[in-house]
């Protein structure tokens, strides 16, 4: 979030001052922003998707099981292949989720400003989901209240998720067999020889196997994301203005 946010602030001002409308600068700051998030987070998360994804694949524990546990598996890939065992498929995990940010955050601004587009003068007109600002020397303004914008941030997650999921599907199947498979014959496991590995098992359409787990999975853990990451960033910018003299 330290990367995205960094990054938000500085390409959104920049695109603006190009010329570019709001909305293709809102976009376009958000997908620059999910690549930025991507990058930084990956250099984290891929030894912990590597270990998770050998124990997931191996199923329940017992006494024949090849690892013991996350440190136990910790352990024999370090021994076995070094560090460079931890960050296999890091490359993959960059080729996946720097899209797949990009086109969520991107689609995430679009989302939002469509659904308010949408509902905005409906909430207005009928009082629905707003509240009454007062601006000072006897004026007033309507505002969203908090529980209507999480609604729609919420909506918009999910349908950001969705459609995230949808491009960066292949990739993410490819990177996740990179991660679990074991070398034939001592030769390195390459991307093309996973995908042809695929794609003699099941075609094209085994690049998409699991499409409605990971869909359902990224638009719950979006939503969950995005709806508390911005109720944080209204309660510090709220603590911000009460410090203020």
């Amino acid at each position: 979030m330290g990367a995205l946010e960094a990054t938000r602030s500085a390409v959104g001002p920049a695109a603006l001052a190009l010329g570019a409308p709001e909305p293709v600068a809102s976009a376009a700051a958000g997908a620059a922003a999910g690549l930025a998030a991507a990058v930084a987070a990956q250099v984290v998360w891929t030894p912990v998707d590597v270990i998770s994804q050998r124990l997931m694949v191996q199923g329940n524990p017992c006494p024949a099981s090849r690892y013991r546990g996350g440190l136990d598996a910790f352990r024999k890939i370090m021994a076995a292949d070094g560090l460079r065992g931890l960050y296999r498929g890091f490359g993959m995990s960059i080729l996946t989720y720097a899209p797949s940010n990009a086109v969520w955050w991107a689609t995430y601004s679009l989302s939002q400003k469509t659904i308010w587009s949408g509902i905005g003068c409906y909430l207005c007109e009928y009082g629905v989901g707003v509240q009454e600002i007062d601006a000072g020397e006897g004026d007033s303004s309507l505002q969203p209240g908090y529980k209507t914008v999480m609604v729609v941030q919420g909506v918009s997650a999910a349908m950001a998720g969705g459609a995230s999921a949808l491009v960066t599907m292949p990739l993410d199947t490819i990177k996740t067999r990179m991660q679990v498979m074991d070398g034939e014959g001592g030769e390195p496991i390459t991307v093309g020889r996973t995908v042809r590995r695929l794609i003699k098992e099941g075609g094209w359409g085994a690049c998409y196997r699991g499409l409605g787990p990971r869909w359902a999975s990224m638009s719950l853990s979006a939503t969950t994301m995005i709806t508390t990451y911005e109720f944080l960033k209204r309660l510090s910018a709220k603590g911000h203005e009460s410090s203020l003299p």
